[in-house]
């Protein structure tokens, strides 16, 4: 029998699965405001050079002359926001004038920021524009460069200390150095505490989705990693609100991650996963735990019957050949699990890198920044629906493909819209986006239920290291549309539409129980190939006879 049997018979999808899936979830939610959150911290205002010290405003009672007077306009009539003029040209007061040749220089005394929208980001701050724009995208990369590393950390971490501590932790890494960034005036400072931020993005998500799946019974499984995505998305939400409302970057920064304190306090009440506790040799906290989560599920007395013997009978067959020490080789050495990570490489780096290429630049639309944040979240809600539904009664493989083939070719369609239909660009990206979203989130709960337990947080946080490359490989793509413009969008859709082919080689997860060492899903695969030989032979044999009927009748 397997695990899973143990957790129906203790009550299946009860009141202990629903409560500790909410108190794991909730976290995420904030968490997606983090990973957002330059949207509106980092945001690029209004700009323009500030007049010379020796000159005032004074000069004339009309600013706005004055303006023309010292700043030169773009092609588009805007004033130029990385130049001005040596001396003011009084001359195009005249409405009827145009000058050429006039000597322009750089802003040597600072900007003038419209401040209309927002009061103040580390654009502002820092002057991050002109020749420092690209500090702006470094900063970014920086808080990806941090998830990356926190991926490979975190997820090595989980399988050998187990997968609440790694989580615990996190919570409290991220709570002290949010409240830190909003805190320290250098901009090292801030990158460095980005940093640790982005680190505790891997070990919160990984961990979180790890326990929810691993305390889950079969049926309830996708239901539980579907909420995940409502949760982040919900989190998108409650970003546009909550950056709508509080306009000042630092304490934009500290409401979104001082609520981490709170979830570190509750956190030591979760209950660490019984199937961890079992593969590493501690099996009596086991018991004690599956235990607790009978009496919350009403089911006491079935509880009080369990014993280390009986506990093991239920998953001795799975953890008899479990190792007890791990290493990333573990996750190419045999072939199918070779052949999982190799696709799941392509299609966590593929998803990242399109999925990040869209979101993380909502000004680029030319409307609201808090419209297209609500815009990009609300899309997610109905894509996620039909991908529930599509799981449950489909299949994992045919949703992931399905999403990822369907976003590329909603990225490379958008080439084709001309850049003055901003709203149509933006309402076709967002249902890229949205398509990105729904697979990403089915693509993690996939990955869980693909690799056995011995090894479940390894994989995935390898397989999350390949999207924190994506995430880091996005901002250079876009840069270099610059020069080109059709580069990003061929790159992000071409790259998803891969991805959704590779989808076609993993096996179906559906209704199937978690395995729970690599040598039960090496058995279980060579079992799938020896059915189809069999059925093959069978098949020849019946074409065999077919094929020899109407010889045996003319004879």
């Amino acid at each position: 029998m397997a695990f899973t049997d143990l957790l129906d018979a203790l009550g299946g999808v009860g009141r202990f699965q629903l409560i500790y899936t909410a108190l794991l979830l909730l976290p995420c939610c904030l968490l997606a405001c983090h990973n957002f959150l330059q949207n509106f911290t980092a945001a690029v205002p209004g700009h323009y050079c500030q007049g010379p010290a020796n000159y005032t405003a004074a000069a004339t009672n009309n600013s706005g002359a004055w303006l023309r007077a010292t700043i030169p306009l773009d092609q588009l009539g805007a004033p130029e926001p990385c130049q001005r003029f040596m001396e003011p040209q009084w001359a195009l007061l005249n409405p009827n004038t145009s000058i050429h040749g006039v000597a322009t220089e750089g802003c040597k005394d600072g900007w003038v920021y419209d401040r209309s929208v927002f009061s103040s980001t580390i654009v502002m701050e820092w002057d991050l524009v002109c020749e420092a724009r690209t500090l702006r995208d470094l900063a970014q990369s920086i808080y990806m460069a941090g998830v990356l590393v926190g991926a490979a950390i975190f997820g090595s971490l989980a399988d050998r200390l187990g997968r609440k501590a790694p989580l615990v932790w996190s919570y409290l890494q991220l709570a002290v150095s949010g409240a830190a960034t909003a805190y320290f005036r250098s901009f090292i400072a801030y990158c460095v505490f980005r940093f640790l931020m982005g680190m505790t993005f891997s070990g919160i998500i990984l961990n979180s989705l790890s326990l929810v799946v691993e305390w889950m019974p079969t049926r309830g499984r996708t239901v539980a990693g579907v909420l995940l995505g409502f949760s982040f998305t919900l989190g998108q939400l409650i970003l546009a609100g909550v950056a709508y409302l509080i306009r000042p970057w630092r304490w934009l920064q500290f409401a979104v991650s001082i609520p981490f304190l709170a979830f570190f306090l509750y956190s030591w009440w979760l209950p660490e996963s019984s199937r961890w506790l079992l593969l590493h040799g501690k099996a009596q906290l086991a018991v004690q735990n599956l235990r607790k989560v009978a009496t919350m599920n009403g089911r006491k007395e079935e509880g009080e019957r369990l014993t280390q013997k009986v506990v093991s009978s239920y998953i001795q067959s799975e953890f008899t050949s479990a190792r007890t020490s791990n290493s990333v080789l573990d996750l190419f050495r045999t072939p199918a699990i070779r052949k999982v990570t190799c696709c799941l490489m392509l299609v966590w780096f593929s998803n990242s890198m399109a999925y990040y290429g869209l979101a993380m630049d909502l000004q680029k639309f030319g409307l609201s920044v808090y419209v297209v944040q609500v815009l990009f979240g609300v899309i997610d809600i109905p894509a996620m629906l039909v991908a529930t539904t599509t799981m449950i009664y489909v299949g994992r493989r045919a949703t992931v493909a399905s999403f990822l083939i369907l976003a590329g070719l909603m990225v490379i369609a958008n080439m084709f819209v001309p850049e003055d239909m901003q709203t149509l660009r933006t309402a076709q990206a967002a249902l890229g986006k949205g398509c990105l979203a729904s697979s990403f989130i089915c693509v993690y709960l996939f990955t869980g239920e693909l690799y056995p337990t011995e090894i479940r947080q390894m994989g995935m946080g390898f397989a999350s290291v390949n999207a924190r490359l994506g995430g880091l490989v996005a901002p250079l793509i876009t840069t270099v549309g610059e020069f080109s413009a059709i580069l990003p969008p061929v790159c992000f859709g071409a790259t998803s539409i891969l991805a959704g082919l590779a989808v076609c080689f993993l096996a179906e997860t559906r209704n199937a129980p978690l395995v729970e060492t690599i040598v039960a899903m090496e058995r279980r695969v060579k079992e799938g190939l020896s059915r189809k030989d069999e059925e093959g032979k069978r098949e020849e044999i019946s074409l065999q006879q077919l094929g020899a009927s109407p010889l045996i009748e003319t004879i």
